[in-house]
């Protein structure tokens, strides 16, 4: 029978979140019920309520979470109930150009759940992310769950579902940083310093932090930036070829998505390097630029999303490397919080004062 439960949604543009009774259907074919046991406080779910996504209100927001599968529907063979898993929001088909060529982490037909959760007055939810799991369970498409160590923290591990993913992938997957590499992250706020645990996890001997925060550099360099630059006191182009002979950096990751820092990302990498774009522009933004500068420096322009991950090969081995000590992912939870302490974690996210709140159901 179809389930009652509390979830966070946002009615309206700018609207402050509030609790909601929603329903969740019994899954159908291909779709599963997750008891959420945590969920951090992404700004993706900050965009959707301020309507930076889309219009489609009203939203369930949250998606970076953890969870048990409590039931399955028909033709489900990738979980089982009471599998410990982590969401992610981009579940491969499979059937796609992209998935026929081998290359599933680009897939361009990513599946979600069919049927729609809903306000108790039958009004359709969207799920942020075809997630939603600001809630006491959610609906989900089985490829959505990925499968991991059930004794790992469901607050810590929850995190690879989104923002610790999209950095930490950007370095080690899309960038490809390799031992010896120089790397510099622009953008130092919970993208970003994924993309510095990835870069040193990878092997980098050099990480150069870069913002203008002095907290968020000294988070930074706990994750393991060798050096910190904050960009309100220097040049950060000038500042990158100082600590690396004069070169430039192999990798440049772009954490924030702002013309001027995609530019300070293109001329602080080494002429034959490769500068990454995982943060996100608003469609808004444009760049001008002299075309003989791209001919002339060569190297590789990428842009990251979700880390170019596949969640079935990236998050089972990153939850090891956690269990192992040799992942600290833990560091990014700065604070655990409960579900109606949302919109107060949006605030203090917006003020730079946390890495990441996470809600604990």
């Amino acid at each position: 029978m179809p389930q009652q439960v509390r979830g966070v949604i946002a009615r309206s543009k700018g609207a402050p979140v509030e609790i909601a009774t929603i329903t969740i259907p019994d899954p159908g074919p291909g779709e599963v019920v997750v008891d959420i046991a945590a969920c951090g406080v992404c700004h993706t779910d900050l965009t959707y309520r301020d309507g930076g996504i889309n219009d489609e209100f009203p939203f369930l927001l949250g998606h970076e979470a953890s969870g048990v599968v409590e039931s399955i529907g028909e033709g489900v063979e990738s979980v089982a109930v009471g599998d410990f898993v982590v969401l992610n929001w981009r579940a491969v088909c499979g059937q796609c150009r992209a998935c026929k060529r081998g290359r599933p982490q680009y897939c361009f037909d990513t599946f979600n759940a069919a049927q729609k959760m809903t306000l108790e007055d039958g009004t359709e939810l969207t799920p942020a992310l075809g997630i939603g799991a600001f809630a006491d369970k959610t609906l989900v498409h089985a490829g959505q769950c990925t499968k991991v160590d059930p004794s790992a923290d469901p607050a810590v591990v929850g995190l690879l579902g989104c923002g610790v993913m999209a950095g930490l992938g950007a370095a080690v997957n899309t960038g490809n940083v390799g031992r010896g590499d120089s790397v510099a992250v622009i953008g130092c706020g919970g993208v970003g310093d994924a993309a510095i645990m990835g870069a040193r996890l990878a092997g980098a001997s050099k990480i150069i932090a870069i913002d203008r925060d002095e907290k968020k550099l000294q988070w930074a360099k706990d994750l393991g930036a060798t050096h910190i630059v904050n960009g309100s006191d220097v040049d950060v182009v000038e500042a990158v070829q100082e600590l690396t002979g004069g070169f430039g950096a192999d990798v440049v990751i772009d954490a924030v998505g702002r013309p001027e820092t995609w530019k300070q990302a293109f001329y602080a990498r080494d002429l034959a390097g490769t500068v990454v774009l995982v943060g996100v522009p608003t469609p808004d933004m444009t760049l001008e630029m002299p075309l003989i500068d791209f001919f002339s420096r060569g190297g590789s322009l990428k842009s990251s999303w979700y880390g170019d991950c596949l969640p079935e090969r990236d998050f089972p081995m990153l939850v090891d490397l956690y269990q192992q000590g040799r992942l600290p992912l833990e560091k990014f939870v700065s604070e655990r919080i409960k579900i109606d302490e949302v919109e107060q974690a949006f605030h203090t996210m917006h003020a730079g004062e946390v890495l990441r709140s996470v809600v604990v159901l």
